[in-house]
């Protein structure tokens, strides 16, 4: 008996502390709950282990996008375009065919017309129908017409365009009325992780709505586009180009332009600032005028960086400055090393390239340069953009002599080779003759028919100084090469 009383206390006890617990743990819980609101949670940090407030993270995360696609797919348009191919112009993937050109000729008594019709998108900038959509959306349209969100249709002319940067500026004509228009916004500002939110004409899906972040800023994509993009990973499809992508407050920061083939989330916006710097122009004149500065430019590697004692590889090489030039005009010397122009920083040949092109002729810049190892400034009036090329041209390969130290084989510059190659008529130096396989000249990318003006800043005159030169040069040492390509100078270093 007194065991079943003990057994029966000791029950009552262990269920008395057990309660007793889970009420204390529970009130514990809601005491936290309480001193801890929606706005004060915190966050441990894995380094320093400390508390971070939640607002640290921000509370920018918008519960919907709704409300800011329904204020703005009002000004958003989509593109339709069509472009008559007729007569003898009849092309077959971009390129005219003969053979159907023919049988038509001889069938048909001539080549059909055709219309070639694209979809695009853009969007409103003013009441008076001014819409910004890509270049390669209108380039080559011989009618335009542009469809709102409500349903209504207008034809539309180009005002203006450039190629360079994939722009283009189309006008509505005769609305007759006041038209919707979306405000332009400061890409500068973007930042990684920014939320945004594109509409356009996907496949022909009219206004559809995506969203999602700023994926980078600054990227160079290269194909010849004169711009450094926004990348995002807000879906953007073919039918998309040309349409707005939005910040936050409704404003636009880019121009959907493109995206990467095979890859899923990643797409690219031409900056709404670089469309703005250009609006003026487009409008008064049809086209752009880009400043010029007349220089051939190159990136900085580190075994250029090492030979020109620079304290990085950030910068722009000026590899050779053009006769007549505002650079040649304003004491700019080859062999400079451009790291900064007015405010903007210059770390690699497309900055310099887009700062130089965004300037207006006759404009005056500050140029921050390295010379020599010390800092420079030089003030210099910019001209107008001036078409630069070169030609590459083969040569036949001589087997029959051996390369030097550094994988060489050179020759006297004759007046065949200037012809040939198209060089200056009083170039001085030695024509690469043949490149030896797998030899350091080959792995720096020097080919035959280049002529090389110089070696670790000494001038060559012929084979006889050239000769001397190499010859001193050891194995692992840094050699720094100035050559000419036809128009273009170039600065190459490597380890011998």
């Amino acid at each position: 008996m007194n065991k079943k009383r003990f057994s029966l206390w000791m029950l009552v006890l262990t269920s008395f502390i057990t309660a007793t617990l889970v009420i204390i743990c529970m009130t514990k819980s809601e005491m936290l709950n309480a001193s801890v609101s929606s706005d004060k949670i915190y966050h441990i940090s894995n380094e320093e282990n400390q508390v971070v407030p939640a607002s640290w993270l921000g509370n920018s995360r918008p519960n919907t996008f709704a409300d800011l696609a329904e204020k703005v797919q009002a000004a958003v348009v989509n593109i339709n375009t069509s472009t008559t191919l007729n007569g003898r112009g009849y092309h077959k993937f971009g390129q005219r065919d003969p053979f159907f050109d023919d049988f038509f000729e001889k069938f048909f008594r001539g080549v059909p017309e055709q219309k070639q019709r694209s979809l695009g998108s853009g969007f409103i900038i003013n009441e008076k129908g001014d819409i910004l959509t890509n270049n390669h959306v209108v380039s080559m349209a011989d009618e335009i017409e542009v469809k709102l969100a409500d349903g209504r249709k207008f034809k539309a002319e180009i005002i203006g365009r450039d190629e360079k940067t994939d722009i283009a500026l189309i006008r509505i004509k005769n609305s007759g009325e006041a038209l919707p228009y979306v405000n332009l916004g400061d890409s500068d500002k973007m930042r990684s992780g920014d939320w945004v939110m594109a509409i356009g004409n996907p496949f022909g899906l009219e206004h559809t709505v995506t969203a999602g972040v700023v994926s980078a800023t600054g990227r160079i994509i290269g194909g010849g586009t004169l711009a450094k993009f926004i990348q995002t990973d807000a879906s953007i499809n073919p039918g998309n180009s040309g349409g707005p992508l939005f910040n936050l407050n409704g404003e636009v920061i880019g121009i959907n332009a493109m995206i990467q083939v095979g890859a899923q989330g990643i797409g690219f916006a031409i900056p709404i600032n670089l469309a703005k710097s250009m609006l003026p122009q487009l409008e008064s004149k049809g086209s752009v005028t880009r400043g010029w500065l007349g220089v051939g430019i190159q990136d900085i590697t580190p075994e250029l960086a090492k030979s020109f004692n620079l304290p990085n590889e950030k910068g722009v090489l000026i590899a050779e400055v053009f006769p007549n030039s505002p650079a040649s005009k304003y004491g700019l010397q080859r062999g400079d090393v451009v790291i900064q122009l007015d405010n903007t920083k210059i770390e690699n040949p497309y900055d310099l390239s887009i700062a130089i092109g965004s300037a207006a002729p006759d404009s005056t810049i500050v140029l921050k340069l390295i010379r020599e190892g010390k800092e420079k400034e030089l003030k210099i009036t910019i001209g107008k953009d001036a078409e630069e090329s070169s030609r590459q041209i083969g040569i036949q390969q001589d087997y029959s002599s051996k390369a030097d130290n550094i994988g060489l084989v050179i020759k006297k510059i004759e007046q065949d080779d200037i012809v040939k190659f198209g060089l200056s008529k009083d170039i001085t130096g030695v024509l690469v003759k043949r490149v030896e396989p797998n030899s350091s000249a080959e792995n720096a990318n020097i080919r035959t028919g280049d002529a090389i003006v110089e070696i670790n800043g000494n001038r060559i005159s012929g084979v006889g100084e050239y000769n001397k030169i190499i010859e001193k040069i050891q194995n692992g040492d840094i050699v720094r090469i100035l050559i000419k390509r036809g128009d273009a100078s170039v600065y190459i270093a490597f380890r011998a």
